[in-house]
C-alpha cells in the first residue's frame, strides 16, 4: 500500500514537473524563433536601406546609377549594368539573393542561379514563401522545396518608380539553428525529468517514512490488545459457564437463581459476541502487519464447500431455505487422470477458507427470506481471464454464492467490504443489512473474507440488485505465485 503512494506521489511530482518544463520550453523557443525572424528581417531591410541609397544617391561609385534622361531632370533612366555588376558569387557567399524589377514588375536582374517565379508586390514586414526548386539530375529532373524570407522595396526617385528591389534570405537560418534549439531543449527536459523522477521518489519516501512508522505502530497495538483482551475474555466466559453449572445442580431455583441466571446467560452471550469480535480484529491485524504464519497446503475446494454446506444447513432449519451446491464438470476433451482427480484443488490454508465460504454462505441464508435459495457453484477457469480490469493466469477456481435475499442498495456496493460499515448504522445485528457481513453482526464479515482472498492472491467482487438478490464470486488462483 504505502510503495503504491510512494509510486504514485512520484509520478505526480514528475508529471506537474514536466508539465511546468513544457510550458517553459514552449515559450523559450517561441522567444528564440521570433528573434531570429527579427533579426533576419533586420538584416533583410538594413540591406534594401543600403542598395536603395547606393541606386538613388551614388555613395558607393564614381559612376552614375540613376541618369537623368533630358536636362530638366523629371525623367530619370536606370543603368542596370552599372547599378548591379556581376556579384552573384559575393551575394551567395552571404545567403542573401538580390533581384531588381523594372515597375511594371519584370524582372531585369537577378542574384539566383534562376529566376523564382513568386509575383512582385512590396512588403516591408518580411514574409515567409515557399518555392519549389528544380535541380536537374542525370536520369531526371528533382524538385526540392525551398522557404525563403523576403522584403520587397519599391525605389523611387521623386514621384518616378524606378522598380522594385526584392531581397532573400533562406529560411534555414532559422530552421537549422531551431531544430538544433528544439534538441537541446528536449535533451535537457529529459534529463531533468530523470533527476526530478529520482528525486520525487528519494522525497515521497521520505514523507512517507513517518505514515508508515504510525501506520506500523497502528497495527502492532491493534494486534497486541486483540491478544491481550482474549485472555480475559475466554476467563470471564468460562466462570460465568462454571456459574451456570452450579446453577443447574442446585436442587431448588428461587425467584432470584432465576433472574441469576438469566444474567449470567447475557453476559455469556456478550462475551462471546466480544471474543468474536477481538478474534476478527486479531486476524485482520495480523493480515495487515503480514505477520500471519498460516500454512498453505492442497486444499479440496469442493470437499471444502461440501463441508461447510453441511454445517450451515444446520444452522437454519427453520427457514427452509433451499442450499444447493453445483459442481461444474470438466471438459470431456480433457483425459489426465490426475488433473481431473485434482479438478477443483488449490493451494491454500484450509482454516481461512472455510471461514471465507462461511461468511459469504451464512450472509446469503441469514438474509435470505424462509422459502428462498442460495446456490454455491464451483467452477475451473482455464487460460487467461479478466475480473475488473485485472488479468489473471490459466489455472483459476471460481466460486459464485447467489441469493434470492433483499440484495443491497447500489451506493453500499462501492463501501460494501470497509470495517465496521453498515449500510443503515441504526440497524442492529440481528436485523441490519447484508453489509453487516456476518450473523455476527460486527461488520467485519465481508472484510475478513476481502482479507482472506487477497492473501491468496484472488479476487472478490458483488453484483446485487435490491428485491431479487446477490451474488458474491471469489476467484481463486490454483497455484499461488512466489
Amino acid at each position: 500500500m504505502f510503495q503504491a503512494t510512494r509510486r504514485r506521489l512520484a509520478i505526480w511530482y514528475t508529471t506537474v514537473t514536466a508539465v511546468l518544463l513544457l510550458l517553459f520550453a514552449s515559450g523559450v523557443y517561441l522567444y528564440v524563433r521570433s528573434t531570429l525572424i527579427e533579426r533576419i528581417d533586420d538584416t533583410l531591410n538594413h540591406v534594401v536601406e543600403i542598395v536603395e541609397r547606393c541606386l538613388t544617391t551614388n555613395p558607393c561609385a564614381s559612376r552614375l546609377i540613376v541618369e537623368p534622361v533630358n536636362s530638366s531632370a523629371d525623367k530619370f533612366l536606370m543603368n542596370v549594368e552599372a547599378s548591379f555588376p556581376e556579384n552573384a558569387n559575393s551575394v551567395e557567399d552571404d545567403h542573401i539573393d538580390l533581384e531588381w524589377f523594372n515597375p511594371t514588375g519584370e524582372l531585369i536582374w537577378s542574384t539566383l542561379s534562376e529566376p523564382l517565379n513568386i509575383p512582385i508586390h512590396a512588403n516591408r514586414t518580411g514574409e515567409t514563401v515557399h518555392v519549389v526548386k528544380a535541380e536537374k539530375n542525370q536520369d531526371n529532373n528533382l524538385h526540392s522545396p525551398l522557404l525563403l524570407r523576403q522584403v520587397t522595396q519599391r525605389v523611387e526617385v521623386g514621384r518616378q518608380v524606378l522598380g522594385y528591389l526584392r531581397v532573400s534570405h533562406p529560411w534555414f537560418e532559422v530552421t537549422k539553428p531551431s531544430r538544433e534549439f528544439i534538441f537541446d531543449l528536449a535533451l535537457g527536459i529529459g534529463l531533468m525529468l530523470v533527476s526530478v523522477g529520482a528525486s520525487g521518489w528519494f522525497l515521497s519516501g521520505k514523507a512517507m517514512e513517518p505514515v508508515g512508522e504510525s501506520y506500523q505502530r497502528l497495527k502492532q497495538f491493534t494486534a497486541d490488545a486483540s491478544h491481550e483482551l482474549r485472555s480475559p475474555i475466554t476467563l470471564i466466559q468460562t466462570n460465568v459457564q462454571v456459574a451456570l453449572a452450579d446453577l443447574e445442580l442446585a436442587e431448588a431455583e428461587t425467584t432470584a437463581s432465576v433472574q441469576y441466571r438469566q444474567q449470567l446467560k447475557m453476559v455469556e452471550r456478550l462475551t462471546q459476541r466480544l471474543g468474536r469480535l477481538v478474534n476478527d480484529l486479531l486476524f485482520l491485524a495480523r493480515q495487515d502487519s503480514g505477520i500471519s504464519k498460516d500454512a498453505f497446503a492442497a486444499c479440496p475446494l469442493d470437499a471444502l464447500l461440501m463441508e461447510v454446506i453441511e454445517e450451515q444447513q444446520l444452522l437454519f432449519p427453520e427457514k427452509q431455505i433451499a442450499l444447493t451446491l453445483d459442481l461444474v464438470d470438466p471438459p470431456a476433451s480433457e483425459t489426465s487422470p490426475k488433473l481431473l482427480e485434482n479438478w477443483f484443488t488449490l493451494v491454500g490454508n484450509w482454516d481461512q477458507l472455510v471461514r471465507l465460504f462461511t461468511n459469504l454462505i451464512a450472509n446469503a441464508l441469514h438474509y435470505t427470506p424462509a422459502g428462498g435459495q442460495v446456490k454455491v457453484e464451483l467452477a475451473r477457469i482455464e487460460g487467461i481471464h479478466r475480473v475488473s480490469g485485472r488479468r489473471y493466469a490459466s489455472g483459476q477456481l471460481q466460486v459464485k454464492v447467489s441469493d434470492t435475499g433483499v440484495g443491497i442498495p447500489p451506493e453500499a456496493l462501492p463501501r460494501l467490504f470497509d470495517r465496521f460499515y453498515r449500510v443503515d448504522p441504526a440497524r442492529t445485528h440481528s436485523t441490519g443489512n447484508k453489509a453487516t457481513a456476518s450473523v455476527s453482526g460486527s461488520g467485519l464479515g465481508l472484510a475478513i473474507a476481502a482479507a482472506i482472498v487477497e492473501h491468496h492472491q484472488g479476487h472478490i467482487q458483488v453484483e446485487s440488485t435490491q428485491g431479487i438478490g446477490t451474488t458474491f464470486t471469489v476467484t481463486l488462483p490454483i497455484t499461488l505465485e512466489s
